[in-house]
Order: C-alpha cells, then sequence, then structure tokens
C-alpha cells in the first residue's frame, strides 16, 4: 500500500498510540456503566475516540491523494523545548520545588511565566502582545478556576500571602 500523505500517516498513527494507551490505562480503573460512571469510564472513551480518529485520519493518508506527498518536514526544534520549558516551568511555579528551596510562586506567576516563554518560540516574538495575552490569560483563570469553580490551590506567591 502506498502511503499519499506522510504527515496524516504519522499523525495518525501518533493518536492512534496514544489513543491505545489511554484506553488501557483507563482499564485499571473502575469503568462505570453511562449511567453511573466511574473514575476509567472518561479517559477509556477520550482514548478510544482518539484512537477512531487517528484510524480515520491513517486511512485517509493511504486512500486521498495530496501534492507531493505532503511530505514529514524537519524537527521545530525552538517551538519544541519552548514549549516543554514554558509547561515545566509553570508545573515548578505554580507549587513550588521543594528540594530547591523554591517556594510556590502561585498561578498567577505561572501563567505569565508560561505565556512569556511559550511566546518566545513564535518568530517575530512581541513584549506587549506577550504581556496583554498574559494578562487577559491570568484574569480568565482566576474568574475560571478561583471563582467559579472554587477550586483550592495557591494564586499568589506564599509571601504575598503570609
Amino acid at each position: 500500500m502506498n502511503i499519499k500523505s506522510q504527515k496524516d500517516f504519522f499523525s495518525g498513527l501518533m493518536f492512534m498510540s496514544v489513543g491505545a494507551a489511554f484506553a488501557w490505562g483507563a482499564t485499571k480503573y473502575s469503568v462505570g456503566t453511562g449511567a453511573r460512571m466511574g473514575p476509567g469510564y472518561f479517559p477509556l472513551m477520550l482514548g478510544v475516540l482518539l484512537a477512531v480518529l487517528g484510524a480515520v485520519i491513517t486511512f485517509k493518508s493511504l486512500v486521498v491523494e495530496t501534492a507531493g506527498g505532503d511530505k514529514v518536514g524537519s524537527w521545530a526544534w525552538k517551538p519544541l523545548i519552548f514549549i516543554i520549558l514554558a509547561n515545566l516551568s509553570f508545573g515548578v511555579l505554580l507549587a513550588g520545588l521543594p528540594s530547591i528551596k523554591l517556594p510556590a510562586m502561585g498561578m498567577i506567576a505561572g501563567i505569565y511565566v508560561l505565556t512569556f516563554i511559550a511566546s518566545m518560540a513564535e518568530p517575530g516574538w512581541k513584549v506587549k502582545n506577550t504581556f496583554i495575552l498574559s494578562t487577559i490569560l491570568a484574569i480568565g483563570s482566576y474568574i475560571a478556576f478561583v471563582v467559579i469553580l472554587k477550586l483550592q490551590f495557591p494564586v499568589w506567591p506564599v509571601f504575598f500571602t503570609r
């Protein structure tokens, strides 16, 4: 069989493998039924849906002709590194890192750092636009998670709240 779109083929394989991993991991929990869902129900259904979506994309890559075979390009290392670094920084700032005695800096500081680091992956990065975006995200996250959902986690740095 001839692959007609490399990008779709490998994307479909990735979706199928991640979906299968989620579905398999969810079987370790009680799944329950549609009326009485257990903790494994949502990850199982999400994994199955992702695997089916991956199968459809993979099938399409083998059937539908694309111009030039839609070749896979080289790795975009800069965005990959900045996005991973941004997420790791957010996690460390949100909860702190006791092993190096870094206190929890809270959600607001974490969102600003996350947004600034992730935005550096973009060509033509502008500080003003990133500051506006991070402010909107911080306010929206505060309203959604703290005010509406009433989740309990550090919002401000610990030295502000003491």
